[in-house]
Formats: C-alpha cells, structure tokens, sequence
C-alpha cells in the first residue's frame, strides 16, 4: 500500500478531536527542529542518599549456568534477535545499522524519520529491539549472581556506547515513546542490579560522570515520552508502556522537581488504562493474547516496583490482574500451550529467566500465584521459574511451598464480555479435550490494530497435545502479503466466503470494516456441550452473508460436530479451512481424515464441495504454514474443503477425537 493510501486509510478511521490533536502533535514535532520544546539541557539531579529497593538482595538462584552463558554471549558480540540467533553484532553493536538489512538509519530529528519505511531504516522491529536493553539487564544479573567484574564492565561500556551513537532527540532511537519507556523500564532493573546509586561504576570523578550522564538521559527519556503519549485509536499497550515507563522511572530516579508529576501522571494513567483496555471478566481487549501477556506483565511489574516504594495501586488495579490471570488460566492446555490468537512481536519488558523451555505465560500464573494466593494458579504454572524468583526472592519460595493446588482443574468457562468460550472434559488431565472459541470483537478502538479476521475460529488440543491451532503472526512491518495472511480469515479455522475476509484491512496495523461477532448460546456442562454464535462480516457482499457456527461435543462418545450455516440468497464460493499443528501427519483414507499427532487422533469427515485438500507450505496460494516465533515460519497442513453455496446452506464436518495418555496406543476415551 502506498504512503498515501494508507494515510487515506487511517484518516477515515479518526474522530475530529483526534485529527487535532495529531495537527498539534506535527506543529510540536517541527518545532523541535529548532530545538524548541527540547530537554537538551536537563537540570542539574538531586540522587537521594537511600532509597528503597525493588528486588530482593542477593542471588536468587535457578539456572545460574544458562545465565553466565547468555552474559558471555553478549560480551561475545553474538545477539539474538528475532529470527537471528547468535548473530555476531559485535560488542557494543551498532546501534543504528538493522541488523537484519544492514540498512544504516539516518541520524536526522527522530520525529522526522519515517520509522515504518523499509528502505529508509530496514526492519524497524530488528532497529528497536537491541535498544530496549534487556541485554544490559542480563550482564547486571550476572554481576549480581558471579562477582565478576567483566560484566559489570561490559554493561556500562553497553550504555556508553549508546549514549555516544544515539544523542539525544536524533536517530530511529528517538522515535517512539513506547520504545524509550521499554528502555527505561530495563535502566530501572540494570541500575538496582548494579547496585543503585551506590554502585562501584560511579566511583570516581569518571564514575561520577558516567552517572550523570545516564541521569540526564533519563530525564530525556521522560520528558520525551510525556509529550508523546499515544492517544485516541492509538491509545492501547503502547499508552500503557508509556506510563509504565514514568511511573518506575519517577520512582527509580526522584531526582527532578518532574518526578513527583511523572509519578502522579503514571500511577493515574496506568490504573485508568487498566480497566479500560481489559474487560472485567479478563481478556485484553486488543483480542491478542500475547499482549495480553505483555500488558500483565507491566500491570505486575509496575505493582511491585511501587509496592517496593510505598505507592500502593486502587483495588481495583490488582483486581483486573487476577482476572486477566484467569483468562490465561482457562486457555493454557494440559501440555503447556497456548493458542497465538491476534498479533504477537515476541517481546519481553523484562529477560530475568534464561533457562530453556521458558514459558511468559506460565510465568505470569507463577507470579500471580504469590501475589494471590492462588493455589490453582501455581498449578498452571507448572514449577517457579527464575524470573518469578528474582522478583519475589526467598519470601516468594515460602509462599509457593505454602500453596497446595486442588487435584481437579476447574477453569473459567466463559468470558462473555471478552467473547471467549471453551468447551471440553478432564481439565488438566492426560486425557483432556480443551476446545477455546472466538467469538470476540476483532480488536481495540478503531484501528483494531492486532486483531486477525477470525469470528468464529476455534482451537482443539486434546491431552495436552495441540490438533488445530491458529497460525500465529510472522511479519509486521515488512513482507506484506505474509502480514495480511497470518492474519487473514483464510489462516484461521473458520470460513470464508468468496475469497474475502470478514474484516477489511487497511493497512499493516489498521482495520477498517470490521466483523462483528454475536454469541447465540454457550453450554459448556453435561453430556452435549454446544457453542453457537454468528458474525456480520460478509453483509457487505452484494448478496448478504450471515454465518453461523454451531458446535456441538457429545461427552461421552468424544465427538465434536460442526455446522456452519450460511444464510444468502445468492451463489457464493465458499471455504472451510483447518490448521493443524506442526506435530500432525494427515492421511486421506476414504473421505475420512486422519490427523495423527504423537499420541492421539482426529478424524474429519466432511461432504462439502470435492472433498479435502491439503495445503502445506504453499506460497501460491499462500497456505499451509504456522509461525511460533516473530519472523519464523514453519510448514504445516492445512485442510481445505471448498466449493460453492446457493442459498442457505449447511455444512457439516464431524470430528471423532481419539485421546490417548500412553505414548504407544490411541484409545477412544469413554
């Protein structure tokens, strides 16, 4: 899409108090250029003798090894990066190259870089993600857990380097308040490591120097994103992280006269945007559950860092927190996973785990566990990981050992505010069926920016081990026609008519028609479960469409059966598609399929159109493929029936699950 449409687009997409304000944004953006509105020179810093610190003392233990390894891989020069693992960056890297183009940013007014042009930065998102800085928290964990010097002395010459190649207001580093509040949030957890005000790096005249400079740096930061809050359409987790930055850095570093407003502001800001980004029954309402993820996580950071501090949040804050806690409870599977509903980047606010097979999701279950006292939670979450260690700290153990969970899992079974439902038996066991349901808004405000077109869609494990899943994302700025399939209707399990999505896109981060979905019934007890629910997204054809999904799970003979009825007058070309998980082999046998995974079965029978295709890592049509990790995608099957309706049609599919809890045989679970 041209600059210009897409400029196009997102106009039609804002209210007339929203066009003003961004007017006032661009006359404040040209006059920085000269340099009015600046903090080129901050005030001079009042650093408190003492003050309160946010992590525990001493070293919490967990895989010091991985640790080490990950600190001296750094000191290497060799940096993961999105797809990029172990790439040799160097040591310190250069901070305005893209590491995946090796496209040098410019160093103009950042305000005035066109951060979403490839040609002009690269990959912003491989550009952003050094500088958030979780690195430097890394070499200030293994200062604290070793002694050795090296890494202290790596994480200040990391700093160093990028106070010298990224001045303030200049360069891609400059650009986006969410990225500079990350970065703060990171400072916060590197200078208590190093041990705050006091730390053996600012001894001396030089030591002094370094600390005023990152100081000032700070002060930057703050007064940077305080005049570039995102606000309007743009007023999602991006808000958040910006009064997240504010508010530890106003607590981290009182040292201005600002910092008592920063604090208000942040404090204000964080539990006002708490309740209105997140229903009250817990699901974040960018319909993506990696942000959600993300959000938690600054929601329980922000509390501890201000509980640390004597700045208690409104009830109702933590309140939201459990809910949303929840959520992640009901839809994380016996095995551990979780459906890739909507966009996800991969980003971490924080890296203070290092061991492998680390999960944020089970993490955030472990720390609400502590901080609720929720014994089901600590059963989710599986073990206390090591970033749940660091923040709680020797009391948090005690707290764990005291929790004893309930042999049963009982999770929520509906979120109707949120649009989720599950359906399914034997929850947390080895022979479990979880089936979670969207029937969800496609995203928040109205740009919906990290909504995919999936009304309707569900995901299946059964026993832990994941059947059909949504694909997840792949791309965001770059790569174009892989953005727009990850999170096309055609990617999900659903159905989509005449070639089009439910919802209209209108550029990499915007909707603009958009599905609206409508739940009919949900009964998830007794010995026939249903879900049935519809969405408006094809009214716009010429010949309305109206589809209606109903799903039905017979309990005892551990079948599901799927009608989607498609109401019209007219002729439409129609699609069912399915997206199993990497671990499948599909077989075709008869008009039955088989999809085997490691230790149980699906079998789909459907008589639509000529039956099923398979597509696997096709790139025309694109199809067959799933992406766990930002920037990386794998080939899978994706069943397909298509063929075409004329008038009110109803399509049938039946799906036998075989539920297996020895790795040998498949048994059909009574």
């Amino acid at each position: 899409m041209s600059t210009l449409g897409w400029k196009i687009n997102r106009l039609k997409l804002m209210s007339v108090g929203e066009i003003v304000w961004r007017v006032e944004q661009m006359a404040r953006k040209k006059a920085s250029k000269f340099g009015l509105g600046l903090a080129a020179r901050p005030p001079l810093p009042a650093l408190p003798g003492s003050l309160p610190r946010f992590l525990p003392a001493g070293d919490q233990g967990g895989d010091a090894a991985a640790l080490l390894a990950a600190a001296d891989a750094i000191l290497a020069g060799r940096w993961n990066v999105f797809a990029l693992r172990g790439v040799a960056l160097g040591f310190p890297p250069q901070w305005n190259r893209d590491p995946k183009t090796g496209t040098q940013a410019p160093m103009g007014l950042g305000k005035a870089i066109d951060y979403r042009s490839e040609r002009v930065v690269g990959d912003i998102k491989y550009l952003w993600e050094p500088s958030r800085h979780l690195e430097l928290v890394t070499l200030a964990q293994a200062w604290r857990a070793s002694g050795e010097q090296r890494y202290a002395d790596g994480a200040r010459a990391l700093l160093q380097s990028w106070f010298d190649q990224c001045p303030y207001p200049q360069g891609v580093h400059w650009t986006s308040s969410l990225e500079l509040a990350v970065r703060l949030l990171n400072w916060a957890f590197a200078w208590e490591l190093l041990g705050g005000a006091a730390s053996p790096l600012f001894a001396g005249a030089d030591g002094q120097r370094f600390q005023r400079q990152w100081l000032d740096s700070i002060y930057q930061h703050c007064h940077f994103i305080q005049g570039y809050f995102s606000r309007h359409s743009s007023a999602n987790n991006h808000l958040f992280g910006e009064y997240m930055g504010l508010f530890v850095a106003s607590l981290v570093w009182p040292c201005w006269p600002d910092s008592a407003r920063w604090q208000a502001l942040g404090r204000r800001g964080l539990e006002v945007e708490a309740l209105k980004q997140n229903t009250a029954d817990g699901v974040n309402k960018e319909q993506a559950v990696y942000y959600q993820h993300e959000v938690m996580d600054m929601m329980l950071l922000c509390h501890l860092v201000g509980q640390a501090h004597g700045v208690a949040f409104a009830p109702a804050y933590l309140q939201r927190l459990e809910k949303l806690a929840d959520f992640l409870a009901a839809l994380l599977d016996a095995g551990g996973n979780m459906p890739m509903t909507g966009d996800a980047d991969d980003a971490q606010m924080v890296r203070l785990a290092h061991e492998a097979g680390w999960s944020p999701y089970r993490s955030l279950l472990a720390s609400c566990a502590l901080l609720f006292g929720r014994a089901d939670f600590k059963r989710k979450a599986g073990a206390l990981d090591d970033k749940t260690r660091w923040l709680f700290g020797d009391a948090g153990q005690q707290r764990w050992d005291s929790l004893t969970p309930a042999c049963a899992e009982q999770p929520v079974m509906a979120f109707p505010e949120g649009g989720y439902y599950l359906l399914g038996q034997r929850y947390g066991g080895a022979d479990e069926v979880r089936l979670v349901a969207d029937c969800a808004p496609l995203g928040y405000l109205s740009i919906a920016a990290h909504g995919h077109a999936d009304a309707l869609a569900f995901t299946l494990s059964l026993g832990g081990e994941e059947f059909l899943i949504d694909p997840g994302t792949y791309a965001y700025h770059t790569q174009k026609s892989w953005r727009d399939y990850f999170r096309s209707t055609a990617a999900h399990n659903t159905v989509c008519v005449d070639h089009r999505d439910q919802s209209e896109i209108g550029g990499n981060f915007m909707w603009l028609r958009k599905a609206n979905a409508r739940l009919i019934a949900h009964q998830p007890d007794g010995a026939l479960q249903r879900f049935e629910g519809e969405h408006d997204g094809y009214q716009c054809l010429a010949d309305p469409v109206t589809h209606r999904r109903v799903v039905e799970f017979d309990t005892n003979r551990n079948t599901l059966v799927v009608k989607d009825i498609l109401q019209c007058r007219g002729s439409h070309h129609v699609a069912l598609h399915w997206q199993l998980a990497e671990g499948c082999r599909t077989e075709l046998n008869d008009g039955v399929v088989r999809v085997l995974g490691r230790r149980s079965e699906l079998q789909l029978r459907c008589g639509f159109g000529d039956g099923a295709e398979v597509l696997r890592g096709s790139d025309t049509p694109i199809g067959g493929w799933i992406s766990r990790r930002f920037d990386e995608k794998t080939a899978i099957d994706t069943l397909r029936w298509q063929g075409t309706v004329d008038g009110t049609t109803e399509i049938v599919t039946e799906l036998r699950l075989l539920v297996n809890s020895t790795p040998d045989a498949v048994q059909v679970v009574n």
